[in-house]
């Protein structure tokens, strides 16, 4: 049940009757019709703006159409008035018995409540993390994978069929830089002193990686040259650190769908394939780039090179996809990589990205227009930075990656559910804070134990309401007499959980699952204000002594408001209280 989108209905339905009998002209465009809360809840329940949106296309004064959409929603049995405004909004004021019905359908299906169907089934990849194998994740991509994971769980419950990958960014220099740094760790596994040279890796993650290789080969590389040793070890040490990776998403509990390797494209025939359809496309030609603004780098030179055509489609400046010296650029894979992607049928792409991948954004999406024909959008979401406190101080940790606070300290630190919850309290792209302190501190201020606290409210008072005898089924509670509940801090916390569905299609739409985060606190809020309240008015307690029945009626909304936390907390990958410590 969405309320919203049933009243909606109910507004698009009296549109028509009014088509029908003349008061409008046929082939209206309904779209931009909407049904929402007013900004100011004193106007009423909801407010529409057809009127509005309809006026200039129907060639009519909008106060005259809203005056005869308002006198036939006021025939509706949930609408108790409709009353026009302004220059033409209609404030909606709703039957108590319509906003009741929502804690019924709580109830009746609460596994359902809040899930959408207005993905259809459309494909959809989630590519997020993708960090370089080359060492554990770091703090940066703690937010980056808690936000792609949410955002797959929130597409999935809108009725997207989702998919989670990472890019495994294996075919670069960086991963001989791996390899020889792990080679170090290799020579200092046989007692010889490693050789951590500028540019390598010095991380202590790689000690048992080069113990590993002293298992599997013994001193036989020792005396070898590099030439003979780096591929082996490159693939060895990048299976490591993928394990490492796949170990470190584990604690957070992420799980990927699909690892594909950037590796794998070389030699596959795939990038020759990917820039060949753009070059059938006439966009790729052989030119010189213009030189970068600002002060040149002492390495620059104007030279011929195989250009892909991306302003055609929305880029700043065209791109290098193959170097003069014929290799291709870090460019060119990429492509490939997300012509793959179209390949296998997604209908629509989201990259997940670091803020400081944000000039790579145009360029992506050129690539994918120009692939695609402009069919499957591509959406780039930047994940800016976290900065690490302590009781408001900058906070330094043992850094046994050498050079960053890795993912797995601050989840042992703060443990998976506050992580996860924290990360989500602010959109991607704003910087984050994140204060070991606050984070852990029991108040208002903590977002994740506010709405931590609600959920153990609801468990405490569930179970208390058992032991006086009262049936806790669902179905037991959805058959309660749900009238008696018209209190209007009772009535608040209902219209809350009728916000529910919609929230959802709209965090899903706009990609963006920091937006469950702020509900769940809001409608904690409303929980916790109407418990305080209770301590002075006997009458809002949920637990009515020696009152079964009104007690099955409170309880009922009590567990309502416990089904869509848990949903909403699902969403964001948290394991909702049924105690606090």
């Amino acid at each position: 049940m969405n309320l919203f989108a049933d009243i909606h209905g109910v507004v698009l339905d009296a549109l028509n009757a009014m088509t029908e009998a003349g008061e409008l002209p046929s082939g209206l465009d309904y779209t931009n019709v909407t049904v929402e809360p007013p900004r100011d809840p004193a106007h009423g329940d909801m407010a529409t703006n057809a009127a509005m949106v309809l006026a200039k296309p129907a060639r009519a004064k909008p106060r005259d159409i809203a005056e005869k959409l308002a006198a036939r929603l006021g025939g509706d049995a949930r609408i108790n008035s409709a009353e026009v405004a302004g220059p033409g909004f209609i404030n909606l004021r709703l039957d108590s018995a319509a906003w009741q019905g929502v804690v019924k359908a709580v109830l009746s299906a609460p596994e359902a409540y809040g899930r959408s169907e207005m993905g259809q089934g459309t494909r959809v990849n989630v590519e997020f993390v993708s960090a370089n194998p080359t060492g554990p994740m770091h703090v940066g991509h703690t937010r980056g994978a808690v936000f792609g994971d949410a955002l797959a769980s929130l597409l999935d419950f809108a009725g997207y069929d989702v998919t989670r990958e990472y890019y495994i960014n294996d075919g670069g220099a960086q991963v001989d830089v791996l390899a020889r740094s792990a080679y170090e760790r290799y020579r200092e596994a046989n007692g010889l002193e490693p050789a951590i040279a500028e540019g390598l890796y010095p991380g202590d993650y790689l000690i048992p990686v080069g113990e590993a290789l002293k298992e599997k080969y013994g001193d036989s590389l020792l005396d070898k040259p590099e030439e003979e040793w780096l591929a082996e070890i490159r693939e060895f040490a990048t299976e490591k650190m993928m394990e490492m990776i796949r170990a470190d998403l584990a604690s957070l509990n992420v799980k990927m769908d699909v690892y594909s390797s950037e590796k794998a494209l070389y030699g596959s025939g795939r990038i020759e394939a990917a820039i060949g359809r753009l070059r059938s496309a006439g966009l790729i030609y052989e030119g010189v780039l213009e030189p970068p603004k600002g002060k040149l780098p002492d390495d620059w030179e104007a030279r011929e090179q195989t250009l892909f055509r991306s302003t055609d489609h929305g880029d700043d400046q065209d791109r290098a996809v193959m170097k003069s010296d014929g290799s291709w650029t870090y460019f060119a894979p990429d492509i490939a990589y997300h012509w793959d992607k179209i390949d296998r049928g997604f209908d629509q792409l989201i990259d997940v990205f670091g803020a400081d991948h944000g000039g790579y954004v145009k360029r992506m999406n050129a690539a994918v227009k120009a692939l695609s024909n402009g069919r499957v959008p591509l959406d780039v979401k930047l994940i800016q930075l976290v900065k690490l406190f302590k009781n408001g101080e900058p906070f330094k940790m043992s850094k046994r990656a050498g050079t960053f606070v890795t993912l797995r300290d601050v989840v042992e630190q703060a443990g998976r559910d506050v992580t996860r919850f924290h990360m989500l309290t602010r959109k991607n792209d704003a910087p984050l804070d994140f204060d070991f302190a606050k984070v852990l501190e029991q108040s208002k201020d903590n977002p994740v134990w506010y709405v931590q606290y609600a959920s153990a409210r609801v468990h405490s008072v569930m179970k208390r309401a058992a032991e006086m005898g009262v049936d806790v089924s669902d179905t037991a509670l959805a058959g309660a007499d749900l009238s008696a509940l018209d209190h209007p801090a009772e009535m608040e916390l209902v219209r809350k959980l009728a916000e529910y569905p919609r929230l959802i299609e709209a965090a899903a739409s706009a990609h963006e699952p920091h937006r469950v985060a702020f509900y769940l606190y809001d409608l904690a809020g409303a929980l916790h204000s109407l418990w305080n309240r209770g301590n002075d008015e006997t009458a809002l307690r949920f637990i009515q002594e020696g009152d079964a029945k009104a007690t099955a009626t409170k309880i009922a909304l009590l567990r309502a408001v416990g089904v869509v936390i848990s949903s909403g907390l699902a969403i964001l990958g948290v394991t909702p209280a049924k105690e606090m410590r």
